[in-house]
């Protein structure tokens, strides 16, 4: 029951936004979750600052997740996020805050896992 959001300082186009679905639908395997769970939200034009100043592109990636993974699945999902943003949306690295969230409860359908 992943959900991932970002949070991006630009526009994303249709065909990026395919692209970030299937590359994020392929990454979420690493936390192992399936892209059959997996939920996902591009919030566009977002006013974000980084090192006090608002550059053209930046992304904050928030992973929400029923349990946990642990450190080295984390490590290699943010690896992958970061080339993948990089890749699709031209975000330098350092332009890109990836967050996760475990959580014990999750709600689905009128009932909780």
């Amino acid at each position: 029951m992943p959900f991932i959001n970002t949070k991006y300082s630009a526009e994303i186009t249709p065909q990026q936004e395919e692209a970030l679905k299937t590359a994020l639908g392929n990454a979420i395997t690493i936390l192992g979750k399936s892209e059959q769970w997996l939920m996902l939200g591009f919030e566009q034009n977002c006013s974000l600052y980084f090192q006090g100043k608002k550059s053209e592109k930046i992304a904050y990636v928030e992973v929400s997740l029923l349990g946990d993974a642990g450190d080295p699945a984390y490590r290699s999902l943010t690896t992958e996020i970061c080339k993948q943003y990089s890749d699709i949306l031209g975000v330098p690295g350092d332009k890109i805050y990836v967050k996760y969230s475990p959580t014990s409860y999750w709600g689905w359908n009128g009932m909780n896992f």
